[in-house]
């Protein structure tokens, strides 16, 4: 590393807004840049246009059907679809998935029960929504599709939870016992989570690329990290917290505490064996990264952010195209380098070298250069 800047710095960084949130059901949507708001009632129903012919629908229900199942088969009457339905259980809710074949289009579709509001006649609300776009740009924009309904979180509860598509794709599986050496004990992990989580991050970057050179390619890249961790969450929850407790986390309430906390977080993910994705995204999933100890800047600043976030720290990132590099942010004063994102002044982690926490290179300072990503 070169030079280190050890002064207090307060500089902006980049920074995008978030998903959509209900206040009046409690669910929230994350759809991919570039859908843009056409028609409904800004409460139960909602119409999205999207990018190349791409279309959103979605509608809330409460007390119109007495289950899921009838919702949907009314639903398939009435737009006459001709394609399968599969029931499942989306994180303890009823859920269905949806193909849609009807008319000139192609797409999906997801329902789920909702949380919010008030259930009337012994019924819960419920929620469908279509991604679909003319036929013959079914290929083209499948993945964009699948993106924009597994970005839906039905209720607060999946807002740190794999989204409803990925978790019918990849069921998470039986729990296994997995030997997590800095936790000091074996945890709790699922059999599948592995796969799914790096099958999401490779869906994800296919999306990243439709927006490569593009007016929306920053915002693109804060959603795919958002998407990311939002996934990986409660994949990684239980290694976390027994990492957390195993490291004193929990116990920590002043700032010096909690940014001592900080600090042996930090010192525990720079003591991973530096490993690169093999994949096209070079995104290692946390799941890997976590149980095997090894990965980039993106998925080691990633997993230190999640820690300190599993122990109410405030954390956020920021990655860097020209730099080919990802550090932490938190929610922690003190002494150090300090980027302002969201009216926040948030203490900067380097994951890859083993340098205290606010201390950076000044080969990789310029904060014009760094794009701010806060992910709840």
């Amino acid at each position: 590393m070169k030079q280190i800047l050890l002064l207090l710095t307060l500089v902006p960084v980049f920074a995008f807004a978030g998903p959509m949130y209900s206040p009046t059901w409690g669910f929230s949507l994350d759809l991919p840049e570039g859908y843009e708001y056409a028609e409904g009632d800004g409460r139960d129903r909602f119409s999205f246009c999207g990018p190349g012919d791409a279309m959103f629908d979605l509608v809330v229900y409460n007390g119109n059907y007495a289950n899921l199942n009838q919702l949907v088969n009314d639903v398939n009457r009435k737009i006459q679809n001709r394609g399968n339905v599969d029931f499942f259980q989306y994180n303890d809710k009823q859920a269905a998935m949806i193909k849609l074949i009807f008319g000139d289009y192609d797409g999906w579709g997801i329902a789920v029960e909702l949380e919010g509001g008030s259930a009337e006649r012994g019924s819960k609300p419920m929620l469908i929504a279509l991604a679909y776009s003319p036929a013959d740009n079914a290929n083209e924009l499948g993945w964009l599709h699948m993106s924009a309904l597994d970005s839906i979180a039905p209720s607060a509860a999946e807002r740190r939870y794999p989204g409803p598509i990925v978790e019918y794709s990849f069921p998470r599986g039986d729990v296994k016992p997995v030997l997590i050496p800095a936790a000091g004990a074996n945890v709790i992990m699922r059999e599948n989570d592995e796969k799914a989580a790096q099958f999401l991050i490779e869906r994800e970057y296919n999306i990243l690329k439709y927006y490569f050179n593009s007016p929306y390619m920053q915002a693109a890249w804060v959603r795919y990290y958002r998407f990311i961790y939002r996934d990986s969450f409660a994949r990684i929850n239980k290694a976390v917290s027994a990492i957390a407790q195993n490291l004193g986390g929990y116990s920590a309430s002043t700032e010096e505490e909690k940014r001592a906390f900080a600090q042996r977080a930090l010192s525990f993910v720079q003591d991973f064996k530096y490993e690169r994705g093999l994949s096209e995204s070079d995104f290692l999933n946390l799941v890997t990264a976590v149980t095997e100890s090894r990965g980039d800047c993106d998925s080691r600043a990633m997993l230190w952010a999640i820690i300190l976030a599993n122990t109410n720290i405030r954390s956020a990132f920021m990655v860097s195209q020209k730099y080919s590099h990802a550090m932490g942010l938190a929610e922690i004063a003190g002494n150090g380098i300090h980027f302002e994102l969201y009216g926040i002044s948030w203490i900067v982690a380097e994951t890859t070298a083993n340098l205290e926490i606010g201390l950076i290179a000044q080969d990789v300072s310029d904060p014009r250069n760094w794009l701010g990503i806060v992910f709840e």
